[in-house]
């Protein structure tokens, strides 16, 4: 669920929700530069940008897909799917706690 929306110059910022059921499990911050369709040429910029307001927490490393491509909205699908995966994963509980 997007909860905030906001444009500033060529950078378009989405942050929002992520639940599993009615439990919100974490925020998900989707920036997207419309100056740039190729990610390799411009993720420096969007590191900065990022770090101005997310601090340390913003991502370093590129995202996984070919940086020689142009973005297309596949790739935004791409990610939202290994981010509610991550997600995922960090919330199942070891058979051995059960017990």
């Amino acid at each position: 669920t997007t909860l905030f929306r906001s444009q500033y110059c060529d950078f378009l910022i989405k942050i929002g929700t992520v639940t599993i059921g009615q439990s919100a499990r974490g925020i998900s911050v989707e920036v997207d530069y419309g100056a740039c369709v190729l990610v390799g040429d411009c993720w420096n910029l969007m590191v900065e940008f990022m770090q101005s307001f997310m601090g340390s927490h913003a991502p370093t490393i590129p995202p996984a897909f070919k940086h020689d491509n142009v973005y297309s909205p596949a790739d935004t699908m791409v990610q939202y799917m290994e981010l509610l995966n991550k997600i995922r994963k960090q919330q199942q509980v070891p058979v051995s706690a059960m017990r």
